[in-house]
């Protein structure tokens, strides 16, 4: 099955998706061979956030020269490493152990693709826990994955690596977000025909599905605590917008804007109607801003039992869509492009290219922004 932005696909072995390991702290260097049977050497990528456990293990795609690959194996669950962490400070034992049996399945399906390297990291929900030391040897211990904490910046910036084959290179300047489930992290990007990407700026929010959700008393956001939430994230991106003049360039009609997370991929799926989420279909469609705000009211509109029951949301997303799309309505109201692209990619694939073509792409990076969020 063919990606038709970037990778070639090969089922994966359980319809799931998953992640990877690093040099140093985090990278499986095995001494594996190259080739094993034959086959190319494999790369694995892990991505463990506030609310997800991925992976994808991949080949390079020996017909290609410019950072293609094939997925040939993919792991995804939601574990909520990040439950409870406003509120403590810390990872909960529960949240550990859910956590670390995804992890398991994760090994095991590097092992069973005999991956020759891999990176996996841990994003806002370890960068925050006081007893993140605690969990991290634990995971060495019961899975044999070392997994390294990166920053915000460059989880953004690996983010774009992913997102790149999405970028309209005739488009001078993009904005491109990812709403996780503990920060939500923004992108302004300058292009260049020649594919060249010069990071201007970026910000990290630590305000995620997850935080928001929780911080407000659960999924179910009243009318007015989701104009609050609104409200204070256009608040906090406001210094970041006047500093880089984001809204002039949006005026000029020489920017555009990506947005990568689980809330934008749910919200193309819903709008296309699909009985079941197809990364496929979803992966490069645009949404109108009309279409995000009416489906995004559509969804306030409906009780905790009603979201659940819609086919690309499910039990597990049901109690944090309405932050994500409280989140994303200020991205939008602040940042008037008029559309954004969906990417369901992002880290993992970023990760996956600078494993396997390491020198392919280079991103110039960015002046840090980096606020405190309370609301």
């Amino acid at each position: 099955m063919a990606d038709k932005y970037g990778a070639s696909i090969e089922p994966a072995a359980d319809g799931h998706a998953g992640s990877g390991e690093s040099c140093g702290a985090s990278r499986r260097c095995a001494g594996r061979a190259a080739e094993r049977n034959g086959l190319e050497t494999a790369f694995a990528a892990l991505d463990l956030g506030t609310n997800n456990c991925r992976m994808l293990v991949a080949r390079p795609d020996s017909s290609a020269d410019n950072g293609e690959f094939r997925v040939i194996d993919s792991f995804s669950r939601i574990t909520r490493l990040g439950e409870g962490l406003s509120a403590t400070g810390q990872l909960s034992k529960g949240a550990m152990d859910r956590t670390i049996e995804a992890l398991k399945r994760c090994a095991e399906k590097m092992d069973r693709r005999q991956v020759a390297a891999s990176r996996n990291v841990a994003t806002e929900a370890c960068r925050r826990a006081a007893n993140c030391a605690e969990f991290l040897e634990r995971v060495t211990a019961e899975t044999g994955l070392q997994l390294e904490i990166i920053s915000a910046h460059e989880e953004a910036t690996l983010a774009l690596k992913g997102c790149a084959a999405l970028l309209d290179f005739t488009m001078p300047y993009a904005v491109i977000f990812d709403i996780g489930g503990g920060s939500t992290e923004v992108l302004f990007v300058e292009v260049a025909p020649d594919r060249s990407m010069s990071v201007r700026g970026c910000i990290s929010l630590p305000m995620g599905v997850v935080t928001v959700a929780e911080d407000c008393g659960g999924g179910d956001l009243c009318a007015r605590t989701y104009e609050t939430v609104v409200a204070r994230v256009q608040q906090l991106l406001e210094s970041f917008e006047k500093t880089y003049g984001i809204g002039e360039k949006i005026t000029a009609g020489v920017a555009q804007m990506i947005g990568t997370s689980g809330t934008v991929t749910t919200l193309g799926g819903l709008h296309m109607g699909l009985e079941r989420y197809d990364r496929a279909m979803v992966d490069g469609i645009t949404l109108d801003f009309e279409t995000v705000h009416a489906t995004s009211q559509a969804l306030c509109g409906m009780t905790l039992q009603q979201r659940a029951a819609e086919p690309c949301i499910g039990w597990q997303r049901a109690d944090l869509m309405l932050a994500g799309c409280a989140i994303l309505e200020a991205i939008c109201h602040l940042w008037p492009v008029g559309k954004l692209r969906v990417a369901d990619r992002g880290l993992r694939e970023g990760l996956l290219m600078d494993l396997i073509h390491p020198a392919m792409l280079r991103v110039a990076p960015g002046e840090m922004h980096m606020p405190s969020a309370h609301i």
